[in-house]
C-alpha cells in the first residue's frame, strides 16, 4: 500500500457508508473521520462546535448571524458581519488537508474529494444503494415509520448534493465525479467494504 494515501467516501443516506468507512479503518488500519471533524474543525479555529454542526454539509448562501448573536462569547461583536459558510468551509477544508498530510486516512463526506483532489494518492469512492434497503436500514436506525425514513433520505440528499455541488465543480452521485461507484446493495455492507479494500490494494 502506498505511504499517504487518503480515500474519500461520498454517500447516500442508508448506504452505509459511514459503516464501510468504519470497516475499512479497521482492515487498513488508519483513521476514518466522519463527525470528528466537527470537534476538530472546533479546535482549530477557537469557535464552538454549535457552528460547524449547523453547517456540516449543508447548501451554502447565507451568514450565520442569528446564530452568532446568541454566542456572542466565541467572538467578537462584528465578525457577523464576515463569518460565512464559505469561512467555515474554509476552515473544516484545512482541517482535512493536515490531516491528509499527517498520515493516511478516510474521510466520510464533507466533500473531501474535491479538497483533496491534488493529493498525490488519493481514492474518491462513491456509495449509492436500493431505495427499499436504505428505508429499511434508516428505520431501524432512527427508529421511525416508513414514510419518514423516505422523507428523512430525500431532505438529507438533497442537502448533500447541494453543499457538494456548490463547493466543487462536480455533481454529487454522478460516476464521472469519482474514481468508484458502487451498489451496497448487492454485495452488502462488509462484502462492499471487502471489494473496496482488493481495488485500493489492486491499483496501489
Amino acid at each position: 500500500m502506498k505511504k499517504n494515501y487518503v480515500i474519500t467516501i461520498g454517500r447516500q443516506l442508508g448506504s452505509g457508508g459511514k459503516q464501510i468507512g468504519e470497516l475499512l479503518s479497521q482492515k487498513l488500519g488508519i483513521p476514518c473521520y466522519d463527525k470528528e471533524l466537527i470537534l476538530l474543525a472546533s479546535r482549530e479555529s477557537g469557535l464552538g462546535k454549535e457552528f460547524f454542526e449547523k453547517f456540516d454539509e449543508k447548501s451554502s448562501y447565507s451568514f450565520f448571524t442569528n446564530l452568532l448573536a446568541h454566542h456572542s462569547g466565541f467572538i467578537n461583536d462584528n465578525a457577523g458581519n464576515y463569518l460565512c459558510n464559505e469561512t467555515l468551509f474554509q476552515i473544516q477544508s484545512d482541517v482535512i488537508k493536515k490531516l491528509a498530510e499527517k498520515d493516511s486516512c478516510i474521510f466520510v463526506g464533507r466533500c473531501a474529494d474535491y479538497i483533496l483532489r491534488n493529493h498525490p494518492s488519493l481514492f474518491s469512492i462513491f456509495i449509492h444503494a436500493n431505495l427499499d434497503d436504505r428505508i429499511h436500514r434508516i428505520m431501524i436506525e432512527k427508529k421511525i415509520v416508513e414514510k419518514e425514513a423516505k422523507n428523512l433520505i430525500e431532505q438529507t440528499d438533497k442537502k448533500r448534493a447541494e453543499y457538494y455541488n456548490y463547493y466543487s465543480n462536480k455533481t454529487w452521485g454522478m460516476s464521472i465525479s469519482y474514481d468508484l461507484c458502487i451498489n451496497s446493495s448487492v454485495l452488502g455492507i462488509e462484502g462492499t467494504s471487502k471489494f473496496i479494500f482488493q481495488y485500493i490494494s489492486s491499483i496501489s
